[in-house]
């Protein structure tokens, strides 16, 4: 196989978390920032709903880190909690620095509520495209950084260990090509899973890319039975799951069951604006009482200023209007979609993973930050914090570089069974794209998960070598999968994102804890 000249540092993702990490860590050295597509193609993409940070004289760091404990429902870790409140603000100003254009009143920065937050501090810009404007920023300012280098279309299937130690990726280019990459070490900001699941309003790149090589590789994986899902995406016969921001509930949108009644009330103190676990499960109750062939409720916008929301919320309202709904009159029908992964690869409060030369910053990071529930905006800050906290120790601690020739990929070792044609590997993802939706989606019982785990080992053996991007994947997605079903069926209890009918209350003598799954072995601690 071709392998490419060294460089210092490998950057596997061009997010919020990888573009902050590689500006980062240019300081220290030549660094390689790769996108398995376009380098928009990320979820920070479409992050619509904004960005936290206590920024405005009515707010607090220590409100902020209240209402990120109480989301977390008991598992956060605080420390790492406390970084991220107390290092998101001189963040956001650093952006504002960088030219990043966050909504104004005049001069005056704007902030927003959204759920579970107990203050205005959601800062977004041009209405719901906040993702998109900080993402835009970043990029200008890498992209004067002469020791940063990005490639666009570059997947990378694995890691190389050495000794016990990672030294560098296996990837695929445009043409499908193989090579390897070696470097001093690898940061990983692959961003989230949410394409493991049937609805979703991740992006196609969401495949758990980075969960499943960190895995195969013998990194820790923990929490991954936490995965949040949105409460109000575009339900419609032939549209893409699309994301209708906190913010709309923010700004004082209801949420109506098939028969036009306001329903969050009866759930909870704080309606509309309850935890996003709350909300999601309060919707999947009411569709399954729903009498409709093809349930859905309602997000409803009506009694709002219709040319205010318009103007804050120009991008939804377009997409909306695409298929023919205008939401200042009418009635928008939704229902959850996976959202965002709280767990992934573990990690200390500086990035470091428990494999030498890896570190991991951003949703395919498990700090413990988010708990078993995240605070609305409290995502892209984690990029920004954590992807410049871990470039900051990954350039400070790893070893001038080697030569590494008896490096190996970490998945050699899997890759097995017979050839399969790609119409039956687009269904092997398919289906498991099903089954996780319904057997280890918003509710979950241990029989249901017991079988979701059988179908999928099944599955995953009889896997053929990985060549292609799609074979790749397959692979990826199975055992993301996989590591979601397993450490949901170990943790008999209902906490957060997490639900189980059969174990619907907290058990904290036992599950105050976190998940962490190591190769076959799955632990609590």
């Amino acid at each position: 196989m071709k392998a490419e000249a060294h460089i210092d540092f490998i950057v596997v993702g061009a997010g919020v978390a990888g573009m902050r990490a590689a500006i980062e860590a240019a300081s220290f050295g030549r660094v390689l920032c790769l996108a398995k597509r376009e380098l928009t193609e990320s979820n920070t993409r479409y992050a619509q709903g904004g960005i936290a940070a206590a920024l405005s004289d009515e707010d607090e760091i220590g409100l902020h880190l209240q209402d990120t404990l109480n989301a977390g429902d008991g598992l956060c870790n605080p420390d790492a909690a406390r970084i991220l409140v107390e290092e998101g603000p001189p963040r956001i100003e650093e952006l504002i620095q960088w030219g990043t254009e966050f909504d104004r009143h005049g001069t005056k920065l704007v902030f927003a509520r959204e759920g579970a937050h107990s203050r205005n501090r959601v800062l977004h810009a041009h209405g719901d495209s906040t993702g998109q404007e900080i993402g835009r920023a970043l990029y200008h300012r890498a992209a004067a950084i002469k020791n940063i280098t990005f490639r666009e279309f570059e997947f990378t299937t694995d890691l190389l260990i050495e000794d016990g130690r990672v030294t560098g990726i296996s990837v695929l280019d445009g043409a499908g090509n193989a090579r390897h990459i070696y470097a001093r070490a690898v940061l990983l900001a692959t961003g989230g899973l949410g394409q493991v699941y049937a609805n979703t309003t991740n992006p196609a790149v969401a495949t758990g890319d980075g969960v499943a090589m960190a895995w195969r590789a013998g990194a820790e994986i923990s929490d991954m039975e936490f995965v949040q899902f949105h409460p109000t995406a575009l339900y419609l016969p032939g549209a893409p799951r699309f994301l209708l921001s906190e913010a709309l509930r923010g700004d004082g949108a209801y949420l109506r069951n098939s028969d036009l009644v306001r329903f969050m009330p009866k759930y909870h103190e704080m309606a509309e604006l309850a935890p996003r676990d709350v909300v999601a499960r309060a919707i999947a109750h009411e569709l399954e009482v729903c009498p409709l062939k093809d349930p859905v409720v309602y997000l409803d916008l009506t009694h709002l200023d219709g040319e205010r929301m318009k103007k804050h919320f120009p991008r939804i309202y377009s997409t909306c209007m695409q298929y023919n709904i205008d939401f200042t009159a009418e009635l928008v029908p939704i229902r959850p979609a996976a959202h965002y992964a709280m767990g992934g690869v573990r990690t200390d409060l500086y990035g470091r993973t428990n494999l030498a030369g890896l570190y991991a910053a951003g949703e395919v990071a498990s700090t413990g930050v988010h708990g078993a529930n995240r605070l609305a905006s409290n995502s892209l800050l984690e990029g920004l914090v954590y992807g410049a906290r871990a470039a900051q120790t990954m350039a400070a601690e790893v070893p001038e570089a080697a030569h590494h020739a008896n490096a190996v990929p970490a998945a050699t070792a899997c890759n097995g069974g017979k050839p399969v044609a790609e119409p039956e590997i687009e269904a092997a993802v398919e289906k498991t794209r099903e089954l996780l939706w319904r057997d280890a989606g918003i509710v979950r019982d241990g029989k249901r998960l017991r079988g979701v785990i059988s179908e999928l080992q099944t599955m995953s053996a009889s896997l053929p070598p990985s060549q292609t991007r799609h074979s790749w994947i397959a692979r990826n997605v199975i055992q993301t999968g996989l590591l979601i079903a397993r450490s949901a069926l170990a943790r008999e209890e209902s906490r957060g994102a997490h639900y189980r009918t059969d174990y619907p209350v907290h058990n904290d003598a036992k599950f105050l804890k976190h998940s962490i799954v190591t190769g076959d072995k799955i632990r609590f601690a």
